[in-house]
């Protein structure tokens, strides 16, 4: 009881100091400044929104979106001087399939009021006949990337300086190179990941599909046209999402290639019974007469006993359960796809680099994920 009542006193204090938004008559916590927002929540559409909301203080005062939002929210103007103003909204086109949240901020003085932002998904269009897996599966997630010129929020950049992980060369960057050129793109219909030296340094792009649940089994396609050149390395991946150590819980290389063997590919599962053995159990490779001038597609069909790999729809390696437990088969939770292109490192960079290569840039078409029907 005693515990109970202490809460209950922290917890009235804490609400006594809680900044507020809406149309209080009561002055924003923090200080005795009068900020008010006329709205407490916005909720847009997927095709976007215009909008406003007037804000009225007693000082100066700034608006901004949060972390979750500032890339599809705009706001106009975002401060001023006057005692009361018209902040005009602007809410971006939704073009991924997913719903987004976030929140506006106002600050004035030490006082502090949001409005809760939320905008509805994309309307996922009727499946394209065309798009096709195994028999008995249905398509759950893809991205054809057939519109705008960069990755919706179904995708988050990796960030990470050169030589974390494999003495890899590049730099990953969020999008851009500190000179603003952008290490992925859309064009054509086609998803983009370049590398390229700018100042001295490497940098290139490594991209996940941010699926919060991943996905336990199924089949995994991807179409890419390979770059070309010692010192590449690209790579259509998988890691679990509740990754806790490698290579105990599992990775799974779709595909694999480095430049200094050209048109070869490789795929590739890592745990802790096979992990870079260079065994036929674990790894297999093929060769591509042009794997760096037309697209090929790499699949993985991932069932609760075994793990298929497929070029262009051939058979390249399998995988199986073979009873022994966890060291031998972690393929038993939800993964998720990543797409890279690394420069260098233990094994792209392994009989040296040649920066006449650079810019590289490794294709895609589309990734899909599609799931036995139940």
């Amino acid at each position: 009881m005693t515990r109970t009542m202490f809460s209950s006193i922290i917890l009235f204090l804490a609400m006594g100091s809680t900044a507020c938004g809406g149309d209080s008559d009561e002055p924003a916590s923090g200080s005795d400044v009068a900020l008010k927002l006329s709205k407490q929540a916005i909720e847009a559409p997927a095709d976007g929104l215009s909008t406003s909301f007037e804000l009225t203080t007693t000082q100066d005062w700034a608006v901004y979106a949060d972390d979750n939002c500032k890339e599809w929210v705009t706001l106009s103007p975002a401060n001023g001087t006057s005692r009361s103003a018209t902040v005009n909204v602007r809410i971006a086109k939704n073009t991924d399939y997913a719903a987004r949240q976030g929140r506006i901020v106002a600050m004035s003085g030490t006082a502090r009021a949001a409005i809760d932002v939320s905008q509805q998904a994309a309307e996922r269009p009727a499946t394209d006949p065309s798009i096709k897996g195994p028999e008995g599966y249905e398509l759950v997630w893809n991205d054809e990337f057939d519109s705008g010129t960069t990755l919706g929020s179904s995708w988050t950049h990796e960030i990470w300086p050169a030589g974390r992980v494999n003495n890899e060369l590049q730099a990953y960057v969020n999008g851009t190179s500190p000179r603003g050129d952008r290490v992925t793109e859309i064009a054509d219909g086609t998803l983009r990941i370049h590398c390229f030296k700018e100042d001295g340094k490497i940098y290139s792009g490594r991209v996940y599909a941010k699926v919060r649940q991943g996905w336990k089994y199924g089949y995994f396609e991807a179409s890419i046209k390979l770059p070309k050149g010692k010192g590449t390395w690209p790579a259509f991946w998988m890691m679990p999402v509740n990754f806790t150590n490698w290579p105990g819980d599992g990775e799974i290389d779709i595909m694999e290639a480095v430049g200094y063997q050209p048109d070869r590919v490789w795929s590739t599962i890592h745990c802790n019974k096979y992990n870079n053995g260079g065994t036929a159990t674990e790894s297999r490779s093929t060769t591509l007469q042009n794997a760096y001038t037309a697209f090929h597609k790499y699949a993985l069909l991932w069932t609760e006993d075994k793990m298929t790999f497929y070029v262009d729809g051939k058979e390249l390696l399998t995988y199986r359960d073979d009873g022994t437990g966890r060291d031998a088969w972690p393929f038993t939770a939800a993964f998720y796809p990543i797409l890279n292109l690394a420069w260098g490192g233990d094994w792209g960079g392994a009989q040296g680099v040649d920066e006449s290569f650079l810019p590289a840039t490794m294709e895609v078409d589309y990734v899909r994920v599609f799931q036995k029907r139940p």
